[in-house]
């Protein structure tokens, strides 16, 4: 199966009674399946970045970090301020970027993935 042909669907709340910060987790974690969402936040780990120097960074269209970034925003992950004309976005909480490292850890402890 391709990975274009992969589809994810919603995380449907009315699923069963979950306490809001298990929800709101799990809406992180479905993010942070999106490899460009999380090279974003991995970068703004390193401080904060206008769109387009994500985008150069990453190698992506700004279109498609730019609409990144507003899902980001959306739940809370990332702030914006302005300077001048542009905006500059940077991690929302300090305690992001020891989450995407733990992640990486647990990966590496685990190994290759096997089919």
């Amino acid at each position: 199966m391709s990975r274009a042909s992969i589809r994810v669907r919603a995380i449907p709340r009315a699923a069963g009674p979950m306490p809001e910060r298990q929800y709101r987790a799990s809406r992180w974690c479905r993010v942070l399946g999106n490899p460009t969402a999380y090279r974003v936040l991995k970068t703004l780990a390193d401080g904060p970045r206008a769109p387009s120097e994500l985008a150069a960074e990453l190698g992506r269209g700004l279109a498609n970090v730019s609409m990144t970034l507003r899902h980001l925003r959306e739940l809370d992950l990332v702030r914006y301020r302005r300077q001048g004309t542009r905006l500059l976005y940077r991690l929302k909480s300090p305690r992001v970027a020891p989450v995407l490292e733990a992640m990486e850890r647990a990966v590496a402890e685990l190994g290759p993935a096997t089919p």
